[in-house]
């Protein structure tokens, strides 16, 4: 227990970044606020406690809110969707049971990475209308996104920008502002800028901020609406209106069990691949086992179904946040939870105090994050292979819905791969090169993503002190999927005392492969 006092800071710092978050995305969602603290809680709580990740920590996911405020919309009642919640954690169960891990593995980076991006341009779109306090706004976004009326988006567009609230946008600009520059070398020189992350800062001065116009410019202020609105238990029996029920009754609701199929499937492909990312930045470079984190999240989202909470998932974010305060074990994430546990249920009132202008800000960064121009660059430079599938990925989400979306970018993908190679098989052999025993890995002459998982297996295998080579001298064509997992092998390669050669491997140069 020596790293009892890492933890605990680490899961304050954690608790700081998620707060905002957790009530921001149930905004987002359309759920009930407080359904995105419970989440919270039941990440750090009940999943923390399952998952086989040290570091990962899992939450409300701002990913999953187009789709979840969707499934809100669509079904009778919020709790038919708790019902398709429940479903779609029993899915991941069953996923993980059955040992469905690998399947991340067959999606292609440009699909994942154009997923991502269209959650970024959804996620900002949502937060228009709160920005500059006029949710009738919200319309017109939705006009934009899907353009079958360019003529009836602006009129309404100019319509509405003569309406918006100036507090709201003030206080969103001031919001920005903050979140701009608290990262910069001006302000991380100094320790409380380095130790107090830039949400918690944004939401305190937005509080400060609404209650100063309250006493002083009360023709200014805030309104009810744009202000969290928790509710305020008085008596002990009132705490249990944070809580809403599954409707068991809706169980012949076909659109249920589709959605629910969705949410498994969208939770399942991010959970995967924040946990891979989140192993990549551990300083021991602990594996997660992707079965079991599968099943923790899956009993996760039983959990948030029966008591009234949002979708979940491991959330980078906040795993990064964690890494970068020092955690050692999974108790930081569990931590969190007691803390997120502690605050919705004694102080609601400072909650409420909270104004919907800042969350929705902290939430249109982490948006742009995801859909920034750079990235569309990256993308662009990998080739008309890359570009193309991720460019159509983010359309059919936007046009659609994610499944859809990741379903028609992976076709587009499959169709260049299928386009320029024919699948070949890699050949691996165990030789003597300059007197040592060495495994050769062999690339065939055309390898493509649907090679992944193939390559990830036989690396995953590899003895730790041995002797590779990873011959590529016969392939005319690597995809990128490919010499991505490639590189992080021989990055990873050291904590293994693994010496790697690298042949003919293009895109590796910059990687060091003298371990």
């Amino acid at each position: 227990m020596s790293h009892i006092g890492a933890d605990l800071s680490a899961g304050l710092a954690v608790f700081l970044v998620a707060l905002p978050l957790c009530i921001g995305i149930a905004v987002a969602s359309n759920a009930p606020i407080y359904a995105g603290i419970i989440t919270g809680i039941v990440g750090g709580l009940v999943v923390a406690l399952i998952s086989g990740s040290a570091i990962s920590v899992s939450g409300p996911a701002a990913g999953l809110s187009a789709l979840v405020s969707g499934a809100i919309l669509n079904l009778v009642s919020y709790e038919t969707f708790l019902f398709a919640v429940f479903m779609a954690g029993i899915l991941q169960i069953i996923l993980g049971v059955v040992k469905a891990g690998f399947v991340a593995l067959f999606f292609p980076y440009a699909s994942i990475r154009g997923m991502l991006s269209a959650i970024g341009i959804l996620l900002i779109s949502k937060q228009l209308p709160i920005i500059v306090g006029d949710e009738s706004l919200y319309d017109s976004v939705l006009l934009l996104l899907h353009p079958h009326s360019f003529q009836e988006f602006f009129t309404d567009l100019n319509w509405t920008l003569h309406d918006f609230q100036q507090t709201a946008l003030l206080l969103s600009l001031i919001s920005y502002l903050i979140i701009h520059f608290w990262n910069k070398p001006f302000f991380q020189k100094y320790a409380f800028a380095r130790n107090i992350p830039a949400p918690l800062i944004v939401v305190a001065v937005g509080i400060g901020i609404s209650e100063m116009l309250n006493a002083f410019l009360p023709a200014y202020a805030l309104t009810s609406a744009q202000l969290v609105q928790l509710p305020v238990p008085e008596t002990l029996d009132d705490y249990s209106m944070f809580f809403t029920f599954p409707d068991f009754n809706e169980w012949q609701n076909i659109e249920l069990y589709q959605i629910a199929f969705s949410i498994a499937m969208i939770a399942s492909i991010e959970t995967l691949l924040n946990v891979e990312a989140a192993d990549k930045i551990d300083p021991i470079k602990r594996v997660t086992p992707p079965n079991r984190e599968l099943v923790a999240q899956g009993i996760g989202n039983v959990v948030c179904g029966l008591v009234g909470g949002i979708p979940l998932t491991s959330v980078v974010v906040r795993s990064s946040v964690n890494v970068a305060a020092g955690a050692k074990s999974k108790f930081a994430a569990f931590f969190q939870g007691i803390l997120l546990a502690v605050t919705v249920f004694l102080t609601p009132d400072l909650l409420n105090k909270i104004p919907l202008p800042s969350l929705a800000i902290i939430l249109a960064v982490t948006g742009y994050k995801l859909t920034k121009i750079s990235i569309f660059k990256n993308m662009y430079r990998l080739g008309m292979s890359q570009f193309v599938p991720f460019l159509v990925t983010i359309i059919a989400i936007v046009a659609t819905d994610l499944l859809k979306g990741i379903a028609i970018g992976s076709i587009v993908s499959l169709f260049y791969v299928l386009r320029v190679s024919y699948l070949l098989p890699m050949g691996y052999s165990l030789k003597e090169v300059n007197g040592l025993e060495t495994i050769v890995i062999n690339l065939g002459e055309n390898v493509s993503f649907l090679n992944k998982a193939n390559l990830q297996k036989a690396l995953n295998q590899i003895p730790d002190g041995s002797n590779v080579v990873i011959n590529g001298e016969k392939s005319i064509y690597i995809d990128y999927d490919v010499i991505e997992i490639i590189i992080d092998f021989v990055e990873n390669a050291q904590t293994r005392h693994i010496k790697v050669e690298m042949v003919s491997i293009p895109q590796t140069e910059a990687v060091d492969s003298s371990h």
